[in-house]
């Protein structure tokens, strides 16, 4: 099924069941990406003329299911900048807040390019697949990922792989961006003492290009744990294209059980 089909309803007064939600699931909720471009669909369905999505603040604050709620409302809308909140409702509670931040551009005052990726280890179409029918249901079901990094197993608390949805669902390139930006698992899985599970507290995250591209559909994802005890982990998030060009920049607080 198209993504334009599952993200249909989005937006449409009261509860609204969403078709083939099961195949987007991460344990008892959705996957962290496909929440928050429902939040982030609704925005652009309730305003149509906003500006370019700049910035994020995303609260995944309870399991989202497959019959969900939208709210939306504009919480300031200046000259160039537009901010707004976007709510997830299951069961008539919130289940996800979303800050979303619009911003024309500018004349720039200043101006220098994010760093460009290193240690590219491997071509994507040479690269090793991983987690092909593995992983959460999400994973199987709607992601192709291939080895980014030179290693595998314990190691620095790093994980880079490249990563891309399975066929084309129509998506705009930021709609994408936000579907694939949340796809891997926290770097401190690699220093884990042992298996347990992991989940997404939130995710702030900034597009540092309107307009983004890449080539066959592939992103350079990379989670990087700065800092792991009392069961968080403190996470940066970023994603290049293929030129090796930095799109997004992020971070997150995850929870590391066991």
């Amino acid at each position: 099924m198209a993504l334009t089909d599952f993200l249909d309803p989005v937006g449409k007064p009261g509860p609204q069941t969403l078709p083939d939600a099961q195949t987007w699931m991460q344990g008892r909720t959705f996957y962290g990406g496909a929440s928050t471009l429902i939040a982030y669909t609704a925005a652009i369905r309730a305003f149509p003329d906003l500006p370019p999505l700049r910035a994020a603040q995303v609260g995944f604050v309870a399991p989202v299911g497959e019959t969900v709620e939208t709210r939306v409302q504009i919480v300031r809308q200046g000259r160039n900048v537009t901010q707004l909140r976007s709510e997830i409702l299951c069961d008539g509670d919130v289940a996800l807040t979303a800050f979303f931040l619009f911003g024309a551009a500018r004349d720039p005052n200043a101006r220098h390019p994010a760093a460009k990726a290193d240690d590219v280890a491997f071509d994507p179409d040479d690269a090793e697949i991983v987690m092909a029918d593995k992983g959460p249901v999400f994973i199987r079901h709607h992601f192709e990922l291939r080895r980014g990094q030179d290693f595998s197993g314990k190691g620095p608390p790093v994980v880079r792989r490249w990563l891309r949805l399975k066929g084309d669902h129509g998506l705009d390139p930021v709609s994408q961006l936000i579907l694939v930006g949340d796809t891997l698992p926290p770097g401190a899985m690699r220093a884990m003492k042992r298996p347990g599970p992991i989940s997404s507290i939130n995710w702030s995250f900034n597009i540092l290009d309107a307009e983004p591209a890449t080539q066959d559909g592939w992103w350079l994802a990379e989670t990087n744990s700065q800092w792991a005890d009392h069961g968080f982990s403190s996470e940066r998030l970023r994603l290049w294209n293929t030129d090796g060009a930095q799109i997004v920049d992020g971070m997150q607080i995850a929870a590391v059980f066991g």
